[in-house]
This record gives structure tokens, sequence and C-alpha cells, in this order.
């Protein structure tokens, strides 16, 4: 995390505070997060503007403490008490206080809001082609900006071999400036920099169809119902389990096995997705499962995701199925090796050995996108059809 935006101020000038009161709402590019108080004291002055966006160190607003305070706070330290009049800088080599520490070569400025850039502040659309060299100079002028090649991935060159030349990228930028832009949102960039990333990996995926009858027959007996993607979470975890490998990470020339199994699912939030994490689905029933999913989802539906909920996942489910999709090949996130897909549930005729006929069935597509380095085509197959098998006998989730 490098900045955030201020989204709500919770207080005003001469307010008295109590350590860790939450008194500012930010904004980072994943999540909603409070900033609290160091130290028991009253708020002398507010110079955050609602709305803007600020670097990690920035100052935020003023405390007055006692130095009893402000020692335990670890803001000063014993005898340097009175160092600094109210609304000034400090002065001395480096500025300390409970979250972060600065050379005073970097101190800010804080008699004006200080506003930072987004990274990329153009919000260029992604073309689809991919240039196939960039000069140093080139690189340069895109670093300036704030740019990386797959912003400019379907721009022609006019260079030999296709070559992007800096007057084709002027050229280009000085185009948009005659189009309607807007800026895309932290989230949004954020989700563009994860697939951005996973892309740089040879990825791949499998289709297997899994009837859901016996789960959902299963679900209508219980009192929590719980969806789709938990059972299916349940089964991915189990199956991981009989053959961690299926999970780890290529490095060098070692498979790095997890240390736990993790599932992540997606949730759809404004512009973007959020993944909650659950650890120890392998030993953790479905029943046991179900009222942490919940809480996990209203908690991702507003942005607010517990730490131990955030980050470390081995592999990630997500259902499509409500936006009536039946085929798809998502990507993984950038530290996993896997996603496991769920698509339209539909009726379909499957033909019944016993009976010798036709018989309705309702069947989904289950799509295993992974990274072609750990995984083949069989052996993601059959971690597939081991999830299907799994979802047969929904009882022993």
């Amino acid at each position: 995390m490098a900045e955030a935006t201020v989204r709500d101020i919770l207080i005003t000038s001469g307010l008295e505070v109590k350590a860790d009161q939450n008194i500012f709402e930010v904004e980072t590019d994943k999540a909603m997060m409070e900033v609290t108080t160091p130290c028991d004291g009253i708020i002398a002055n507010v110079v955050a503007v609602t709305g803007t966006t600020y670097a990690v160190g920035s100052q935020l607003a003023f405390i007055e403490a006692t130095e009893e305070e402000a020692i335990r706070a670890g803001l000063i330290k014993p005898g340097e008490a009175g160092a600094n009049p109210k609304n000034q800088a400090p002065a001395s080599a480096a500025v300390e206080n409970l979250h972060f520490a600065i050379a005073s070569s970097d101190v800010i400025d804080y008699s004006e809001p200080l506003s930072v850039q987004p990274t990329v502040r153009t919000g260029l659309p992604v073309p689809v082609r991919s240039s196939v060299y960039l000069s140093p100079r080139m690189r340069h002028r895109m670093d300036e900006l704030g740019l990386n090649s797959a912003d400019l991935s379907g721009l022609p060159g006019s260079g030999a071999g296709g070559r992007v030349t800096v007057e084709d990228f002027e050229k280009f930028i000085s185009e948009l400036d005659q189009r309607r832009v807007t800026d895309a949102s932290p989230m949004r960039i954020a989700v563009a920099d994860s697939m951005r990333r996973s892309w740089t990996r040879p990825l791949a995926a499998v289709t297997v169809p899994i009837a859901l009858d016996k789960m959902l027959s299963h679900r209508k007996q219980l009192e929590t119902k719980p969806g789709v993607t938990l059972y299916a979470m349940r089964a991915l975890a189990l199956a991981i389990a009989e053959n961690t490998a299926v999970t780890g990470r290529l490095i060098g020339t070692k498979i790095v096995h997890p240390n736990e199994i993790a599932i992540g699912f997606a949730v759809e939030v404004a512009d973007g997705v959020m993944v909650p994490v659950m650890r120890h689905v392998d030993r953790t029933s479905l029943a046991e499962l179900a009222g942490t999913y919940e809480d996990l989802v209203r908690r991702a539906l507003a942005r607010r995701l517990p730490a131990d909920a955030s980050g470390g996942g081995i592999a990630t489910v997500t259902n499509v199925g409500p936006f009536g999709i039946t085929a798809a090949s998502p990507i993984p996130l950038p530290e996993q090796n896997l996603v496991l897909g769920l698509m339209a549930g539909r009726k379909v005729p499957t033909w019944n050995e016993t009976t010798q006929q036709f018989e309705p069935v309702m069947e989904s597509n289950f799509t295993l996108s992974f990274d072609h380095r750990i995984l083949d085509g069989g052996a993601a197959g059959r971690l597939l059809q081991r999830i299907g098998q799994l979802l047969q006998e929904p009882e022993k989730l």
C-alpha cells in the first residue's frame, strides 16, 4: 500500500479522543479501512480533506496529548516533550510514530492538503494486441506516465518490424486527449494489475460436466442452505488434500507445497471483485463453514474483510452461474495455481444404463484453469473428476 483516499472524517477540532479510536475512513485499492488515534488526547486540527488521496506517512490531523501519553504511544522519547509547535512539520532527522518512520528530507509541507496522482493517470483503455519490442527510451517515457506495455498492446508500430516508436506513442497519447476518458477506480486498477501479472504464466483450462442433483437434494434438507460455491470449495479442498502438489508453486526447479489448504471465493463488488479466504477448509465440515462463509460475503460486499481472511489462499472458486454463463476460462490470481469456475446449471438429457433411457439431470460445467507448468490436462481432468465424485456424496462433506 502506497496511498489511500480519505472517504470520511469522523472527528472535529476540539474533540476529546481515546487511543485506538477510529477517526478517519480511508479507501485503498482493495478495501475500506480505518485510521485510529495513537493515544488519548484532544484533536487540535484536521488537515485532511475528504476525497483527497494521501501517500503513506502523510499528516492527516494533529492531536494535543500529555507527555505521558506521547511517551506511552512511542511518539516521543523521554525528555523530548514539547519539541514541535502545533501544525508544524517536525525538523528532526527522523519523524517517528506508531505507524511509520521517514527521513527529514522526505518531510512533507502540511500547510496544504497533499494530493497524490493515481499510478495510471489517463484512464487508458487496454487494447488487445501485443507490441513486440519497446526501446529503452520508449520504456522511460512510459515510466514517466505510469504506463505498462499492456496499455499499448493494440498500438500499431511504424518502426522496423512493427516496433512502436516514441513518435507513435506521443501521437497515441495526443489522440486520447480528444477522446472521452474517465478515471479508473483504485479497485479496477488493482484487478487489472493482478490479471496482467497472472498472464505472464502459461495458463490452460479444462472443463467437465458435473451432476448437481444429489447436492441440491442434500441442500434442501439443511436448515442453513449452503450455496453451490461452498459445496464446491469443500470438495476442492478435500481433493487437493489428497495431492497438494496440484497447488504447488514452481520456484526454479522446486515445487513448493502449501502449508495449509485455504480456499478463496470471488465476490462481486462495485467495479471489481474481492476474494475472501477461508482457512483449513479440508479440516472443517460444510456445516461449520456455512456461518463463516455468509459472514465473509457480507464483509466483502462492504469491502471490510478482516486481515485473516485477506490473501494467503492457494486456490479460488468463482461461481458465474448466476449470470447465466455456461462457458468461461477464469484466470488464477498471480499467487495461486488454480481457479475453479462454476457455470450455470441446466437440465440436460443423460443416458441411464440401468433404465436404458434418457433422464433429465441438473448439470453444470466445472472449469479448472491452471498454471500449465505445474499441471497437465490429464492431472487437471482427474482433479475435476474427483471434485465431481465428492459432490455425489454431499452428506460426507
